[in-house]
């Protein structure tokens, strides 16, 4: 892991916040990123709960209980009523950093570029939303997920609305870098969607089948895309011009494939008091992450038998017991899908850095970047 230490100075205010890199260092957090995340909370969460509170009625419900400021029945979450800043239900908000951060970098004002983060934030879920139903995945968030309360029609339907609202916030915004902000986040979504399938495809394919190369670019296409189109929205803001844009887009994909390495470590081996999903999810329900997929093509006897549990687990092992997620686990890290991943996430992390160092040169306005990349692949499990 490339081991990269920052010293960012300077504020910004915006709206009475303070954009800043110092802060409390929550568990999991460097003591700049968390400052970084807890600023752009801040901005961003009102932003954010405005926009949602113009939703239809029904739909607005599921949006706030999915963005954990209420409970299903319409009452407020604890602790809503002053949840603006907190990373608790409604996400860490690293996407909207990232707009704000960035914009920050090139010179701009990220009081600015606070509709633009709020609508990278909103399509953010939008693909959380239909990820659940289409994974079956019970838990977010430390909360059942919108589907298992409402049903899928709703959870759809509301993921749709939030992408659409997203749009009509950078339609309405008047700052002259959002029409092409907003030509950037619908190609962006169409990507994502594109990596989606891809991943469903991939799904329905024998351990055997898949290639790392595939799964590479569908993890870019899911999770790459849109934190670089998070990073070139802040540059667009910024008055940036193309060439700088697209650096930065190419740092949040290389930081963003690096994330998803971490993140595919931890489905595996995280905690899930910390995870809020249940030890091993993404074994039990034998899905061909990074690391899996890695340990398979390792031509070792461990590989043999990881893919003989994916195929047809063991008598006394049934696929999604918690028996057979454990031997999973053990087999990929012996087959080496555990260390891959996260040395392919620092190889990764080192070219983001290579990327941003094109764009914003001086070391000091590309701090808060920088942070904020160690944070994604430095995060605890």
């Amino acid at each position: 892991m490339t081991d990269t230490t920052t010293d960012t100075a300077g504020t910004v205010h915006a709206e009475g916040h303070i954009l800043e890199p110092g802060g409390p260092d929550r568990a999991g957090e460097g003591p700049e990123a968390a400052g970084i995340l807890a600023s752009a909370r801040r901005l961003v969460h009102p932003e954010l709960r405005r926009a949602i509170e113009t939703l239809p009625g029904s739909l607005r419900r599921v949006a706030l209980y999915h963005f954990g400021w209420e409970h299903a029945d319409g009452t407020p979450a604890a602790g809503s009523a002053g949840s603006a800043g907190s990373a608790g239900s409604a996400g860490k908000a690293i996407r909207p950093a990232l707009v704000l951060t960035a914009a920050r970098a090139l010179g701009g004002d990220p009081a600015e570029a606070v509709r633009a983060a709020a609508a990278v934030e909103l399509v953010h879920n939008f693909t959380l939303l239909h990820d659940d139903v289409m994974d079956r995945d019970t838990t977010r968030r430390h909360r059942p997920t919108a589907w298992t309360v409402f049903g899928d029609a709703d959870a759809i339907l509301t993921g749709d609305a939030l992408q659409a609202l997203a749009q009509r916030m950078l339609a309405e915004d008047p700052h002259p870098g959002a029409p092409a902000a907003a030509a950037r986040l619908a190609t962006c979504v169409m990507e994502l969607c594109a990596g989606q399938h891809a991943d469903c495809a991939l799904e329905r394919r024998g351990p055997d089948e898949v290639t790392l190369d595939e799964c590479l670019a569908m993890a870019e296409a899911k999770t790459g895309a849109l934190l670089g189109c998070a990073c070139a929205l802040g540059a667009v803001y910024a008055g940036a011009d193309l060439d700088d844009v697209d650096s930065l887009d190419g740092f949040g994909r290389e930081a963003g494939l690096a994330f998803q390495l971490i993140d595919d470590v931890i489905g595996i081996w995280g905690d899930p008091r910390r995870t809020g999903k249940p030890a091993g999810a993404d074994l039990a329900a034998r899905k061909k992450s990074l690391p899996v997929v890695a340990a398979l093509a390792s031509g070792t006897p461990a590989a043999a038998e990881l893919a003989e549990l994916y195929d047809r687990p063991p008598p006394g092992a049934a696929a999604g017991t918690p028996e057979h997620a454990e031997r999973a686990a053990r087999a990929v890290e012996r087959a080496g899908g555990r260390d891959w991943a996260q040395a392919h996430a620092a190889d990764r992390m080192s070219r983001a850095i290579g990327q941003l160092a094109v764009a914003v040169p001086d070391p000091e306005a590309a701090g808060g970047l920088l942070a904020l990349a160690e944070f994604v692949t430095r995060r605890t499990y």
